[in-house]
């Protein structure tokens, strides 16, 4: 089963205004902003500002401009906060098996640290 946009998701709110966060980089389109429960030393969320639930979603539907601002806003957000030496992980989770928390498109970049397996 799909998610459906739910616009009372905790992201919506946050782009609302509705919400606080903290920051990190704001462009036309993203919003990047560091987890509020971090599993990593460096552990930011970047969301796309439209309506979209999850990454194949934003791929099929986003209009150009949009994926380009949110796939240069991740780079940006890399750069800023100096993961690119050591590495990071980027995780997008998608439906029930993905375990996505909040249906609104977001992706998780984690550094700082050496993270372990992903899978086993």
């Amino acid at each position: 089963m799909a998610y459906t946009y739910d616009d009372q998701n905790i992201f919506a709110k946050i782009l609302r205004g509705e919400i606080p966060n903290d920051t990190v980089l704001e462009t036309d389109h993203s919003l990047a902003f560091n987890d509020i429960r971090p599993q990593a030393p460096i552990h930011v969320l970047v969301i796309p500002k439209g309506k979209y639930v999850s990454y194949d979603d934003f791929a099929r539907n986003a209009p150009d401009a949009e994926i380009l601002d949110f796939t240069r806003t991740v780079g940006k957000v890399c750069e800023m906060k100096g993961v690119e030496a050591d590495g990071f992980r980027a995780i997008m989770n998608a439906g029930a098996h993905g375990v996505q928390e909040v249906p609104h498109l977001h992706i998780h970049i984690l550094g700082g640290r050496p993270l372990g397996r992903m899978l086993d």
